[in-house]
């Protein structure tokens, strides 16, 4: 029988300092050290896309931070395309982001689809993140989970057109095409 050894966030924090995993994509989820997929062109366009859009149209009210780590009380320190975040300047330079400073994540998935929409999915919704968008790239769908309540999501909805508002800022209409579509 295989076990795997179950590591904590100070434990990753420990092993990022010493070296070992410098140049390997890896982020920490549930617990285990997992390979992040590579990002393909498409995936890479459309993250950055929604990203400088974002940044544009939140201005000061939050900061949109790329595929940087947030702290989850989960055993998880997951690097999401795109996390929605209070903007606390300074203060990040002693913590990533914690559920309580986070608005939403977006994770835009094609290889990364099942990870996405299962595993962190569940550590999401676990760690009280209030909304996660998951945009599927292959079939150009944004899927909207909000209320987490457990390991679950009480809401779901995807959408192909229109707009959306975040939780947050529900004074902002996002057009969905802007998130979707090239």
């Amino acid at each position: 029988m295989l076990s795997t050894v179950q590591w904590t966030v100070e434990d990753y924090h420990h092993i990022i300092k010493t070296g070992v995993l410098d140049d390997r994509p890896v982020e920490l989820l549930a617990g285990e050290i997992v390979t992040m997929s590579p990002e393909a062109e498409p995936h890479a366009f459309f993250s950055r896309t929604a990203g400088q859009y974002l940044t544009r149209l939140l201005g000061d009210r939050a900061l949109v931070s790329p595929a940087k780590p947030i702290t989850l009380p989960n055993q998880s320190e997951p690097e999401p395309d795109l996390a929605i975040v209070q903007p606390l300047g300074r203060d990040y330079l002693s913590h990533h982001p914690y559920p309580e400073n986070i608005f939403w994540v977006i994770e835009y998935a094609n290889t990364s689809l099942e990870k996405d929409s299962t595993i962190k999915y569940h550590i999401y919704a676990e760690a009280g993140i209030p909304e996660y968008w998951l945009v599927n790239l292959r079939t150009r769908e944004l899927v909207v989970y909000r209320n987490p309540r457990g390991r679950d999501y009480g809401s779901k909805e995807t959408l192909q057109k229109g707009t959306i508002s975040p939780l947050a800022f529900q004074d902002i209409k996002i057009p969905i095409e802007t998130l979707i579509s090239a």
